[in-house]
């Protein structure tokens, strides 16, 4: 399946689709257009769109104070340990405001920013951080863990 987002990826644009590969569709394909053409892409790839805050149709979005990687969790039912807490991570570095909600955000934001002054591509920076999403879901596992074993 096709996905598509706004071209030049920071934190949510590039949680999303590690969600999506890992727990949705493990052969997924994205598709990162400028904004004022995402939705006639999509209709031409027959690309499912997400991630566009000013795009009212597009469904896997930001809702309330909450960002798109946790309505891909609502709307799939995922339910894998640790996703909750990596949820509000990826929240308190996409989402100016909500720091508060997770005190790793910050540094979730300064390695997305990182990879941005580099001048990575999309895909580059879809390649080189979803080993860091798989190490910070590990340590999502393990805090909800320690959490309910206590």
């Amino acid at each position: 399946m096709k996905w598509i987002t706004r071209k030049n990826i920071k934190v949510d644009r590039v949680a999303c689709p590690w969600l999506i590969r890992r727990f949705v569709d493990p052969d997924a394909e994205f598709l990162f257009v400028e904004e004022n053409q995402l939705l006639d892409v999509a209709a031409r790839e027959r690309a499912i769109p997400f991630d566009a805050p000013r795009i009212s149709a597009v469904k896997l979005n930001h809702r309330g104070e909450r960002c798109t990687f946790e309505a891909i969790i609502e709307d799939f039912n995922l339910k894998q340990g640790g996703l909750e807490l990596l949820a509000l991570i990826v929240r308190a570095a996409d989402i100016k405001g909500q720091e508060h909600v997770a005190p790793e955000g910050i540094g979730l934001r300064a390695i997305a920013d990182g990879c941005q002054t580099m001048g990575l591509s999309d895909e580059d920076r879809l390649a080189k951080q979803f080993p860091m999403y798989d190490a910070l879901f590990a340590y999502c596992r393990k805090s909800t863990d320690k959490e309910s074993n206590t």
